[in-house]
This record gives C-alpha cells, structure tokens and sequence, in this order.
C-alpha cells in the first residue's frame, strides 16, 4: 500500500512545449513547416509523444484551430525544454525516433 503511493508522488508531470513540423504533402523528405505548437503535460518525452500522436489522429481530439492533416510517417515533434535543450523525434513506421536538428529543413 505505500509503495502504491510512493508510486503516485515520485511520478511528477511536467509541462513541455511541443511544436508539429509537417510537410506540404505526406510523403516529402524536404520543406518541413511548423503547423501547430501547444504545451503538453507528461512524465517524460515517451509519454508526450504517445500523447501528441493520440491527440492528432483522434478526430474526437484534435484542437478546433487545428488546420494540417493527420500526424503520420515522416512527421517531426519538436519538445522544448527552455534551457535544458531542444529534442526532435521523427515518426517512423516503428515509431518515434530521436533525430538531429539538422535533419529539420
């Protein structure tokens, strides 16, 4: 029973900052744009991803002032950690994968 909430107490959300890059058209490597930014609550990077993908794909949850098409393959996540850094996860047919920022055009 205490383990159960030390569980909950040392599992500690935080608030990232989370920019979708996406092509013009599905299926090009080059031209990347910015098309949505939003703040997303999560324990880690994992778990933002899960839940941008979910919030993007389900129409029921996609934002009212949202305009770009599905989040699919070859689709890039920024998180943004204000000092700690920029990360950039790229959607593959495996899932997420970690890229470099150069990888961004």
């Amino acid at each position: 029973m205490i383990r159960m909430f030390m569980g909950k107490i040392l599992k500690s959300t935080q608030c990232y900052d989370v920019t979708l890059f996406q092509t013009p058209q599905f299926g090009q490597t080059k031209g990347y744009r910015q098309v949505y930014r939003l703040t997303v609550d999560g324990e880690d990077h994992d778990d933002v991803l899960a839940e941008v993908y979910r919030m993007f794909n389900v129409p029921d949850l996609v934002p009212k002032d949202y305009e770009a098409r599905y989040v699919g393959t070859g689709d890039i996540l920024m998180i943004d950690e204000g000092r700690f850094g920029q990360f950039f996860y790229r959607l593959s047919p495996d899932g997420w994968e970690r890229i470099h920022r150069m990888h961004v055009r």
